[in-house]
């Protein structure tokens, strides 16, 4: 892939490295953070190539300064498979991030699974449309080097840097990194802007209280997983519709509905218009009535993404702009 971010200044020696990732997977944020010949990254990209463009830029940007830190808001790929890029560098991560790292699968299973399956099912043809341009080949996915628990601090430089355990959420393992003095917040993907967002681990409630940290925080400025920078006044918006999709999930599984019936009925009656990719509600749904139900199994990550392609192929299939 070509290069397709800038890395945007939030505040002095803290970035964004922006890709334009609103209406597809995978194109995730990342951050810099530097003061005084040090500097860290929050996550790193999907690929070798898109981390190699995202450290040129971060290089530009920080000078001489040596990149010895990565800290991983969580373990899935989009957002911590470029570290292999950074060699010797320290990993950092909750204890949890490591149960998530075995459920998700290799780049090579992924690869596999874009390129053998049928183009012509909806499972071949959204991981084609998706993800098909990525290269995955030649990753190496590093573990953490220091996970911990709760909450850890560390000096960079000149600028106190806060790492917050907030999982269970999103998935099992997530942090929020926290500069107090810049008041700036790397959500992860506790948070998306401009998309239907994708909870693996849940529930919802947990997403929503960990959305009502970072606003307890007190930030001017809050960095989503995917999307464009936002305010508290967005953050809060999104907490609301995590709040009223809890609301949905609660009362139609208490009616009988499936998850996948609730997802039609959402999406049928337009009720979040103006967020990108509804088929994601499938996957994070699922992920609601699983704990409604009580089941205490982990979801097949893949199987999720099959149910997500069925309802894209469908909207897709019946010429629902707004659906898709």
């Amino acid at each position: 892939m070509t290069e397709i971010a800038q890395l945007h200044q939030i505040a002095p020696g803290v970035h964004m490295w922006a890709p334009e990732g609103v209406g597809t997977w995978g194109l995730a944020n990342c951050g810099l953070i530097h003061s005084d010949g040090e500097a860290l990254l929050v996550d790193t990209p999907y690929t070798p190539g898109l981390t190699e463009a995202f450290l040129a830029e971060a290089h530009r940007a920080a000078g001489d300064t040596v990149l010895r830190t990565v800290v991983a808001t969580h373990a899935n790929g989009d957002h911590t498979w470029g570290a292999q890029c950074l060699p010797g560098s320290q990993i950092l991560a909750t204890d949890a991030a490591l149960e998530h790292q075995c459920l998700e699968p290799t780049p090579q299973e992924l690869s596999t699974l874009i390129h053998d399956s049928d183009p012509d099912q909806p499972l071949g043809w959204y991981l084609r449309r998706h993800f098909g341009k990525f290269d995955f080949s030649g990753i190496q996915v590093l573990p953490p080097t220091r996970t911990f628990s709760g909450r850890y601090d560390l000096l960079l430089g000149q600028i106190p840097v806060e790492l917050h355990e907030v999982g269970p959420a999103h998935t099992v393992g997530d942090l929020i990194v926290h500069l107090p003095d810049q008041r700036v917040v790397f959500a992860g993907d506790i948070v998306f802007s401009g998309d239907h967002p994708c909870h693996w681990a849940g529930p919802l409630d947990q997403v929503a209280a960990a959305g009502e940290r970072i606003l307890a925080l007190d930030p001017e400025w809050i960095i989503p997983g995917h999307g464009p920078l936002m305010t508290p006044a967005d953050l809060r918006k999104y907490i609301a519709y995590l709040d009223d999709l809890a609301d949905q999930a609660f009362l139609l599984h208490g009616q009988g509905k499936t998850a996948l019936d609730a997802v039609h009925i959402l999406i049928e009656e337009n009720r979040y218009s103006g967020l990108g990719l509804p088929e994601r509600l499938a996957i994070t749904l699922s992920t609601e009535f699983r704990h409604l139900n009580q089941a205490g199994t982990h979801a097949n990550l893949v199987e999720l993404f099959e149910l997500a392609a069925c309802i894209a192929w469908k909207c897709a299939s019946h010429g629902s702009a707004h659906l898709i």
